[in-house]
């Protein structure tokens, strides 16, 4: 079976070829123009346009039995009747509904409750509050459809507007426990379900329309999955479905999760659970990674310094500054959607080498807070699988070993996401049974130093300290 993967990420589109008995063929990656988007907000057509362009580049001459969508948790925009778009798509990184959550924040028997029935912290990231902020905005929320840049990419492909209930379980909008809408969410923006699209599961196809066939340049009628987030896919293409697997995604943000079998949240909000294709996922996610490596390169150094130029310089690691990764505001574990980030303990001798790794530091101490606060809930993972542009670096993938003192096994297939949604084409097109049946071994394993391990708890004892003053 042969499998086109179309992901439209935060940052660009991607195209994947994959074939169920030779693996991954081809992959194209196209970043978006500044027109499309700003990092925050998007341009759903201009988007969707680029990805549909990719991946009739990628599949020309190709047979395709079957093609699969992945899109981003937590984008919404408003669409009319005929799904023109009102608005710019809404990304998770869009933080301008942090009024209206802070609103809602200060009724704690509500957060609760939300918390509880949705699996989703009262917070901006979240389409729930985004629709607030439309509404705010002008549109009126209470007649449009609400879509994220997914689903709307698979509407463009079918002509039909149906949604996962693993995408829609990051909308804050979805009854974690009965995977329906959740009546009483619903009920406070003054929305109804009919607003938001048709629930399906995973293994759900609809037929490739004549404007599809003619954008890919495929037959029309070719089976097209339903879009499914890339933390999902994650999941199925790490092969992390076990009990006890838990998965380590380092790319624009950062997540770790773990499968399990009902829906688990602690009785304080602080992680999140979710819907992946086939379960639940108990997991806690941050705003910051490598955005946030971007940004003091960016700030530090010139275009003729490479990232590996920078962490192959020497620097005393017991006398960085600390940094607070929260320049998108912090969503794990303490959910301020307007904190902001920074350096404390900086010293006039700190070179741009510090701060550089004093952000790569920052970046994974604020996972490591998540993952004390998950193993609490879950127990120490037996296995962890790393993915994502973490593994472009030895240095920051050794460093993140070391924190966590547990061996990371890591991939070399760069687009865990997007091996996941070949795996729901091979279930849904009936090559596999079952998403458990996609196995994905690791390329390396990386062992912790212990040593280096005890050096960096000093530091993370200075990280919390910094991080509970600036509360």
């Amino acid at each position: 079976m042969r499998i086109l993967v179309l992901e439209s990420s935060t940052t660009s589109a991607k195209a994947m070829l994959y074939d169920s008995a030779l693996g991954v063929l081809d992959v194209k990656t196209q970043n978006y123009p500044p027109a499309f988007t700003d990092n925050a907000t998007q341009d759903a057509e201009g988007v969707f346009a680029q990805t549909a362009a990719l991946g009739k580049e990628i599949c020309e001459g190709q047979q395709i039995d079957i093609i699969s969508l992945c899109g981003t948790w937590h984008s919404v925009f408003a669409a009319d009747e005929d799904m023109k778009p009102l608005s710019r798509v809404l990304s998770w990184p869009f933080m301008g509904a942090s009024a209206q959550a802070a609103a809602l924040r200060a009724d704690e028997q509500f957060t609760r409750r939300y918390y509880h029935n949705t699996g989703c912290m009262v917070h901006a990231i979240y389409p729930a509050f985004k629709v607030l902020y439309l509404k705010e905005q002008g549109i009126d929320t209470a007649s449009c459809r609400f879509i994220g840049q997914g689903s709307y990419n698979f509407y463009q492909l079918t002509d039909k507007w149906l949604v996962s209930r693993c995408m829609a379980s990051g909308s804050g909008l979805l009854n974690t426990h009965t995977l329906e809408y959740d009546e009483e969410t619903l009920k406070l923006l003054g929305i109804t379900a009919d607003q938001l699209g048709k629930l399906v599961d995973y293994k759900h196809t609809e037929p490739l329309s004549a404007k599809g066939a003619e954008l890919l340049g495929l037959p029309e009628g070719t089976p097209v999955t339903t879009a499914h987030s890339d933390g999902g896919l994650n999941q199925a293409g790490a092969g992390a479905l076990k009990e006890g697997v838990m998965t380590f995604s380092v790319g624009t943000s950062a997540a770790i999760r773990l499968t399990t079998d009902h829906p688990i949240l602690p009785e304080e909000p602080g992680t999140w659970c979710y819907y992946s294709p086939a379960a639940w996922l108990s997991g806690a996610a941050t705003n910051g990674a490598t955005n946030c490596i971007d940004w003091v390169k960016n700030k530090f150094f010139d275009d003729s310094v490479s990232y590996n130029d920078i962490t192959e310089h020497e620097v005393d690691l017991d006398r960085l500054p600390i940094f607070l990764p929260f320049l998108y505001g912090e969503r794990c574990p303490g959910w301020k959607d307007a904190r902001l980030g920074g350096f404390f303990d900086v010293s006039p001798n700190h070179t741009p080498y510090d701060f550089y790794f004093a952000v790569m530091e920052g970046v994974l101490f604020n996972v490591y807070q998540c993952y004390q606060v998950l193993t609490e809930l879950n127990g120490v993972p037996k296995t962890i699988k790393l993915s994502g542009g973490i593994l472009k670096s030895r240095v920051w993938t050794q460093m993140c070993a070391d924190i966590f003192a547990h061996d990371m096994e890591c991939s070399r297939v760069e687009q865990t996401s997007t091996v996941g949604g070949a795996a729901v084409a091979l279930v849904a097109g009936g090559e596999i049974e079952s998403l458990e049946d996609f196995p994905m071994e690791a390329d390396e394993v990386v062992h912790p130093n212990m040593e280096m391990h005890e050096r960096y708890m000093k530091t993370f004892s200075r990280y919390l300290d910094w991080y509970r003053k600036t509360l």
